[in-house]
């Protein structure tokens, strides 16, 4: 039987989303925009006192340690979530997770104001059919 009661070729996992997160269904801190680009930062230093412990030991589980390995470059929250099959909700909360140990880097999407006017984007559009 092995690994297979976990798995049911029609449904997919038997395991659901929200055992993946331990039942939290949203992240307390920053709201994770759906093209904020992620990125994996390097680990954080080991604290100053080799005796201190930290306050709340954490294992990652294997899905972060999966964003971890996507996020070499930057992606967005939502490719994220695509490329692991997870749904957007889960995805957030993983990433807070690595966010709270620092070990993701939270890129924002541009302000609209930086995207050029629509009247830049006409004169390009004019210039190319000009071509």
């Amino acid at each position: 039987m092995g690994g297979t009661a976990w798995y049911d070729d029609a449904a997919g996992p038997v395991v659901r989303p929200y055992a993946l997160t331990r039942g939290r269904t949203h992240y307390d801190g920053v709201e994770f925009d759906l093209v904020a680009l992620i990125v994996a930062a390097d680990p954080p230093e080991p604290a100053e006192d080799a005796h201190a412990l930290p306050a709340t030991p954490w294992a990652p589980e294997p899905e972060h340690d999966m964003i971890l390995e996507l996020c070499r470059t930057p992606l967005s929250v939502a490719e994220i979530a695509s490329d692991l099959e997870l749904p957007l909700g889960v995805v957030r909360v993983l990433l807070g997770d690595l966010l709270d140990h620092s070990l993701i880097q939270v890129r924002r999407p541009a302000p609209v104001a930086q995207f050029p006017s629509e009247r830049v984007l006409k004169e390009v559009i004019d210039g190319i059919r000009a071509l």
